[in-house]
């Protein structure tokens, strides 16, 4: 269905009627029963998981579907009429809800339940605070920064579950695929409703000094986000290692963007030589990639044959260039936060330099410089991310 502000309206105001109890009074138990069985009957025809069948209300319904919708429809003009219509705050208490839930583990049914809630009201407010001023300013003020107060809480509950339901730990200890080890489906819960925590407060302290500051205040947020970048990553599937690894590093850029699209964008971009010569891609041992030539220039009869080949070479090398590739992206941001660590700071510096290879910075500012350069491809020049690490380069080639 297409989505209006009249549409969006009604659920919101159906959101409000959860607090009114006067209606009960108009309808007996038998005619309510009646109009629950009725719409139970209606549901069954969605295929939406997280309806909860026998909690039938207004308010449940209601908020279903706005967070069905909005999770596909945010564009700007949204954005602003949740805010305006007060969806945000509906969806901000929705989620100090589930995350107060994540200390009852005695109930894994519904422990699975809240982390899937919270994760699902966590991905529209990601969504609408992309490049939306406004929502993350209201946000941080909504309740004396609720929302920021329950994300780091949730993080806190991840960063301690992950490490007794982490669905790599089930894999080895039950030996049995993941679907019929009983901590699997807590730990995916986990990790979805980690990933989503970490987007909201990328956004919100997004060159944010008030973001920033009130997410900086929450309790032992440090030390778990630094456990979740040093000690998590090994509780999760290898593939998504990598993902929660930059997440977490990221400051001042959109991981996915940088890590995924744009470096998409590069590499389907490379330039195609103009040189009248065959050769192949090849890995080097640093892990660059090459045009390696060979030593015989292609006949007529062999270009189609050699460029069909290109491509598959191309290819071929990018695979095996790609874990080179993550490698190069997590240390760079291990440098970065280091170098952040060590400016304005002659302790930091004397224990960053006393654990680094012949206590030499240029290993860091090396590996920041091709990351530098790298970004330059890739985003438009003079962003704040790249003038950040312009500065913890210049910084460390003058310690």
């Amino acid at each position: 269905m297409d989505l209006d502000r009249a549409s969006l309206e009604l659920m919101i105001r159906l959101l409000e009627l959860e607090q009114d109890k006067s209606t009960d009074s108009q309808l007996t138990a038998k005619e309510m029963n009646k109009v629950k069985e009725k719409i139970r009957k209606l549901c069954e025809t969605v295929h939406n998981k997280h309806l909860d069948l026998e909690n039938i209300t207004t308010g449940h319904l209601a908020m279903e579907t706005l967070l069905s919708l909005t999770s596909k429809r945010a564009g700007d003009w949204f954005k602003e009429e949740l805010r305006l219509l007060g969806g945000l705050d509906h969806i901000v208490d929705k989620v100090k809800e589930c995350v107060e839930n994540l200390s009852r583990e005695d109930d894994k049914e519904n422990l699975v339940a809240s982390l899937w809630g919270a994760e699902r009201c966590l991905r529209v407010l990601e969504s609408v605070t992309v490049h939306n001023p406004e929502n993350q300013a209201y946000l941080i003020a909504y309740k004396d920064s609720q929302l920021i107060v329950s994300s780091a809480m949730a993080l806190r509950h991840c960063e301690e579950m992950i490490q007794r339901y982490s669905r790599e730990v089930s894999m080895s200890s039950c030996g049995t695929p993941l679907p019929y080890c009983s901590n699997s489906s807590v730990g995916k819960a986990v990790e979805d409703c980690m990933r989503a925590v970490i987007g909201v407060l990328l956004n919100l302290t997004h060159d944010n000094e008030w973001g920033s500051t009130k997410t900086g205040e929450q309790e032992d947020l440090i030390i778990t986000a630094l456990n979740c970048v040093l000690k998590v990553p090994q509780y999760l599937p290898q593939e998504q290692r990598f993902d929660i690894r930059v997440l977490l590093f990221l400051q001042r850029e959109h991981a996915a963007v940088l890590a995924e699209t744009e470096t998409d964008d590069f590499i389907n971009d490379v330039p195609k030589t103009n040189l009248d010569q065959s050769g192949e891609w090849q890995e080097t041992s640093s892990g660059e990639i090459q045009w390696v030539a060979s030593e015989n220039n292609p006949t007529d009869d062999q270009k189609k044959k050699e460029d069909d080949e290109e491509e598959l070479d191309l290819n071929k090398a990018l695979q095996h260039a790609g874990k080179h590739m993550e490698d190069s992206i997590v240390a760079s941001y291990t440098a970065l936060l280091l170098g952040c660590l060590c400016q304005g700071s002659p302790m930091n510096v004397s224990t960053v330099r006393e654990n680094l290879p012949k206590g030499d910075f240029s290993i860091m500012t090396e590996m920041l410089k091709k990351f530098l350069n790298f970004m330059n491809l890739t985003c438009d020049i003079g962003t704040t991310g790249q003038k950040s690490i312009s500065r913890v380069i210049d910084y460390l080639e003058h310690c």
